[in-house]
C-alpha cells in the first residue's frame, strides 16, 4: 500500500475547516501514521490557506510526524494516494437553502428534498444533483489516479452515495457516519456504563436500529421501558426547559413514539426523519423534538448553519494569536469514536477491530437488497471489510424492514435512478405522491422555480 516513508491521505474537501482539524489532530496523533503525507484539497483558496496553516502548526506542537501539503487541484492530492476523504458539499449550504426557501414559496415545508424517512437538512437527494455528480467524479478519479486507495466517503447522502459509487465505479468505497454514536445518549439516560455494554446497530444510514442491547452480558432490552414507564416523564419535562442544542433529540418523544411504533429504538439520525406525524409544521416539530423543532426545523438549522460561521471565526482568531499554543483550544486527545481514522488506523495496522462502515449488503443483513449500501458494525483490516452475519435479529426486524428502512431504500433508489437518467418525469413522480401536493400545476410551477435558480441550468438541462 505505501511505502517506507509513509502513507499519503488526501483530504478532498478540506476547506470544511471544523472538520477537517478535528481530522487532521487524530492522524497526528496515531503513531502507525508517522512519516506520513496529508494532502489537503479544496476549491476554496483562503479556506484552504486557514486549514493549512492550523495543520502546520498544530502538528508541529503535538510533535506530530506528518507532512502537510495543500492543492487545489484534486486529481493531484488523488494521485498515488493510499486514502482519500470525500467531506465535499458541492456548490455550499447557500444553494440547497436556495432551492429550500423557493420550495416553500409553493407550499413545500422544509423543501421538496425533504421526504419520509430523509427529513436531514443536508441530506440532499432529489435536488442533489450537483453532489452526486462531484461524488461520481471524485470516485473516477480515484480508480484512474489512485487506483488501490481506499475511499472513505463522509459526505452526504452517506446512503445514495456509497450505492451509487459500488454500482457505477471500481473504487473501493467506503461510507462513514459518526451517527451511530447516538447510542450513548440511551446509555447515558438509562444510568448505564458503556463498557458494560455491549450494542448492535444497523439499517442503513439515517435509518438505524438498535437489534441488542445487552448489560453485562445480559439483555437489557426491558430497561428501555422500564425508563419510559417510571422515568421518562420526568426527564422530558427537564428536557424541553433546559434544551438549547437542537441536536438532542436522541432520546426524545419522537425516539419513545418510534420504539412503540416499531418495536426497535431507533438510532442518531433515524429520529430525525420519520414520517410527517413528526413534520407537519413548526409546532408539530416542536411537539416531538423540544422548544427548538430538532435540527432540521427553521429554528434548528438556522443555529447549525450559524455554528458554521461562528467556528471558522473562532479558528482564524485563534491563529491570529500565535501566543497561545493551538492545544488550548483543542487539546490533542484522539476523538472519541471518529469513524475515519479508526478505518485508517485499521486498515495500516491490519487490526481486525469491528467498526461500524456503510458498504454494500451482499446479503449480509437478512431483506435488504445484496447491492445496496447498509450500515452495520463490520471487521475492518488490511483486506477491507469483513461483513458479519445477522441472522439471528429480533422479531421487530421484519416490522422495521416493512415500515422503515424498505421506504427509505426506495426513495434512495428513486433519487439515484432521477441521477443516473434524468428527465422531467423522476421530479414529477417524486413530487405526484407528496403529500403536501395539492394539483399537478403545483408540481410543474415547483418544478420550473427551481430549475431556473442561478447555478441550476446544468441539472435543468438534465431534467428537461
Amino acid at each position: 500500500m505505501a511505502s517506507r516513508h509513509g502513507f499519503k491521505i488526501a483530504l478532498i474537501g478540506a476547506g470544511s475547516a471544523a472538520w477537517a482539524i478535528g481530522l487532521i489532530k487524530d492522524l497526528a496523533l496515531i503513531p502507525s501514521l508517522s512519516g506520513s503525507t496529508v494532502v489537503l484539497m479544496d476549491i476554496d483558496e483562503d479556506r484552504l490557506a486557514l486549514v493549512s496553516r492550523f495543520a502546520k502548526r498544530y502538528v508541529s506542537e503535538v510533535k506530530g510526524n506528518l507532512n502537510i501539503v495543500t492543492t487545489t487541484d484534486r486529481r493531484e492530492a488523488i494521485r498515488d494516494a493510499d486514502f482519500v476523504v470525500n467531506s465535499t458539499l458541492a456548490k455550499g449550504h447557500g444553494h440547497y437553502e436556495r432551492m429550500r426557501e423557493v420550495s416553500e414559496k409553493y407550499g413545500y415545508y422544509r423543501g421538496i428534498n425533504s421526504v419520509e424517512w430523509n427529513m436531514v437538512s443536508d441530506y440532499h437527494t432529489i435536488w442533489g444533483y450537483y453532489q452526486f455528480k462531484l461524488a461520481l467524479d471524485i470516485a473516477n478519479d480515484v480508480v484512474d489516479y489512485a487506483p488501490n486507495a481506499w475511499l472513505l466517503n463522509v459526505s452526504n447522502p452517506v446512503f445514495e452515495l456509497t450505492t451509487l459509487i459500488s454500482r457505477e465505479t471500481k473504487a473501493r468505497v467506503i461510507g462513514l457516519c459518526d451517527g451511530y454514536y447516538a447510542y450513548r445518549d440511551l446509555l447515558r439516560v438509562l444510568g448505564l456504563e458503556e463498557g458494560k455494554a455491549e450494542v448492535e446497530v444497523i439499517g442503513v444510514n439515517h435509518d438505524d436500529w438498535l437489534t441488542r442491547l445487552k448489560y453485562n452480558g445480559e439483555d437489557a432490552y426491558h430497561l428501555i421501558d422500564e425508563w419510559i414507564s417510571t422515568k421518562s416523564s420526568q426527564y422530558f419535562e427537564k428536557w424541553r426547559e433546559e434544551q438549547s442544542n437542537p441536536f438532542d433529540v436522541h432520546v426524545s418523544p419522537v425516539a419513545v413514539d418510534m420504539y412503540r411504533m416499531y418495536g426497535l429504538w431507533p438510532i442518531g439520525d433515524t429520529v430525525r426523519s420519520g414520517t410527517w406525524k413528526y413534520h407537519w409544521d413548526l409546532k408539530t416539530k416542536q411537539y416531538w423534538y423540544g422548544p427548538l423543532g430538532g435540527p432540521d426545523s427553521e429554528i434548528g438549522w438556522a443555529m447549525y448553519l450559524t455554528w458554521h460561521k461562528i467556528e471558522f471565526n473562532e479558528l482564524k482568531r485563534a491563529l491570529e494569536n500565535e501566543a497561545k499554543p493551538l492545544t488550548d483550544y483543542i487539546p490533542p486527545v484522539r476523538s472519541e469514536g471518529e469513524p475515519v481514522t479508526m478505518v485508517i488506523e485499521a486498515i495500516v495496522e491490519d487490526s481486525g477491530k469491528v467498526i461500524e462502515v456503510n458498504v454494500p449488503n451482499q446479503d449480509a443483513i437478512p431483506g435488504i437488497p445484496s447491492d445496496v449500501a447498509v450500515e452495520m458494525p463490520a471487521r475492518v483490516d488490511a483486506k477491507g471489510v469483513h461483513r458479519l452475519s445477522f441472522s439471528n435479529l429480533p422479531k421487530a426486524w421484519g416490522k422495521v424492514l416493512k415500515y422503515a428502512i424498505m421506504p427509505r431504500v426506495i426513495r434512495g433508489e428513486w433519487a439515484i435512478e432521477a441521477f443516473l437518467g434524468g428527465g422531467r418525469d423522476t421530479l414529477f413522480n417524486w413530487l405526484i405522491i407528496d403529500p403536501r401536493t395539492k394539483s399537478s400545476d403545483q408540481v410543474n410551477q415547483v418544478i420550473d422555480a427551481i430549475l431556473k435558480i442561478p447555478g441550476n441550468e446544468e441539472m435543468a438541462k438534465h431534467f428537461s
